[in-house]
């Protein structure tokens, strides 16, 4: 196969195999790559396989730590897997309901389970922070539009911190602009 044919891929690029489904390249060796599959786990994949679709291809960098590699493959799977971080409720708030009653005495107010509106604040923090990872990671926007779309997502981000309160763990929290 002709060099110009290979395509070498970066750590935390991120590829579909046929058979072995989703992965990450988490380490490069001079013919492989060592890849974590989600559903399989780590297996070696020859740098000249073909039959995979490439998701999102980083460029490779000449040195990388364990540390570094580490990092990325733990951002990679939070932001991009279909696999999402456990977020706990807080504790007083587990089979909690929560009560939206109208103004209008003759309306019938709704309840809501707490933990079924905790999943979908979850869901779109989720979400939102899939998109700022595209918006950051594109290649068609120029640098003016990822800066002005980021502050976009900074005010989501902003606007969702009311929940924060139900959050077990303060590292869940939404944050917003800072103040300092």
């Amino acid at each position: 196969m002709s060099e110009t044919a290979i395509k070498v891929l970066g750590i935390g690029s991120r590829v579909k195999h046929p058979a072995m489904g989703d992965g990450v390249i988490i380490r490069l060796y001079k013919i492989a790559y060592d890849v974590c599959f989600f559903t399989y786990g780590i297996k070696q994949v020859a740098k000249d396989y073909a039959d995979w679709e490439i998701i999102e291809a980083i460029e490779p960098e000449s040195l990388v730590t364990y540390t570094e590699a580490e990092k990325s493959l733990r951002k990679i799977l939070r932001e991009f897997s279909a696999i999402n971080e456990t977020v706990q409720i807080g504790d007083k708030w587990k089979d909690g309901m929560m009560i939206l009653k109208p103004k209008d005495d003759s309306m019938k107010s709704k309840e809501i389970p707490i933990q079924t509106f905790f999943h979908k604040i979850v869901m779109v923090r989720d979400r939102v922070r899939v998109m700022e990872q595209r918006i950051n990671s594109s290649k068609l926007l120029s640098d003016d539009d990822k800066v002005s779309l980021q502050q976009y997502i900074t005010r989501i981000y902003g606007s969702m911190t009311t929940f924060n309160i139900l959050f077990k763990y303060k590292d869940d929290h939404f944050k917003g602009e800072s103040t300092k």
